[in-house]
C-alpha cells in the first residue's frame, strides 16, 4: 500500500487534544488572512473556504451565531445565509466555471456533520469526471489548486 503524507493536517487531527473550542468560531475572532480563509463577512454570517476541500473552490456559509440548525436562527439571519450563497454560487462560477453544484448541510453526527454544534452550508463546486480512482480506490483526493491560491482568487472575486 502506497502512503501519501500530508503533514499539514496534523494540527487539524491535534486541536481537539489541544482546544475544544469550535473553529468556526475562533475564525470569526481571528483577522482575515490565507491562515483563517475568511473570504467574506457579513452582518450576521461569513463564507470561508474549506480546508480539507472535496474541490478547489469548496467553501462553507456560516453563521456568526454557535447554534446547531437553521431554525435555531432568526428570519434575517437566515436570509442572510440564502443571500451568501447565491452569492457564493456567482462568484464560484465567474472563478471556476464548474458544471453544477453540491449544497447542502449535514445536520448531526449521523448525518456526516464535522462541526455539529455549528450550523454551516457547504457549497462544493463539480465537473463531470470530477470524481476518479484516486478518490475511489486509493481513498485521497487530488486538488490542482493551493489554499492560498483559492484564498486569493475567490477574496478578490467577493469584491
Amino acid at each position: 500500500m502506497k502512503r501519501i503524507f500530508s503533514p499539514w493536517r496534523m494540527k487539524y487531527i491535534e486541536q481537539p487534544a489541544q482546544n475544544h473550542n469550535c473553529f468556526f468560531c475562533e475564525a470569526i475572532a481571528n483577522p482575515d488572512d490565507p491562515q483563517n480563509l475568511v473570504i467574506y463577512r457579513g452582518n450576521h454570517a461569513f463564507v470561508i473556504i474549506n480546508r480539507y476541500p472535496y474541490a478547489s473552490g469548496h467553501i462553507m456559509v456560516v453563521p456568526d451565531a454557535h447554534v446547531s440548525t437553521l431554525p435555531d436562527l432568526n428570519e434575517e439571519v437566515q436570509n442572510e445565509i440564502i443571500a451568501l450563497l447565491a452569492k457564493a454560487e456567482f462568484v464560484l462560477e465567474k472563478v471556476y466555471h464548474p458544471e453544477g453544484f453540491n449544497i447542502g448541510a449535514n445536520l448531526g453526527a449521523a448525518a456526516g456533520a464535522g462541526v455539529p454544534g455549528h450550523f454551516h452550508f457547504h457549497i462544493v463546486p463539480r465537473w463531470v469526471g470530477d470524481t476518479n480512482f484516486m478518490s475511489t480506490l486509493g481513498e485521497v483526493r487530488v486538488l490542482p489548486e493551493a489554499l492560498e491560491v483559492t484564498y486569493q482568487r475567490l477574496r478578490a472575486a467577493w469584491k
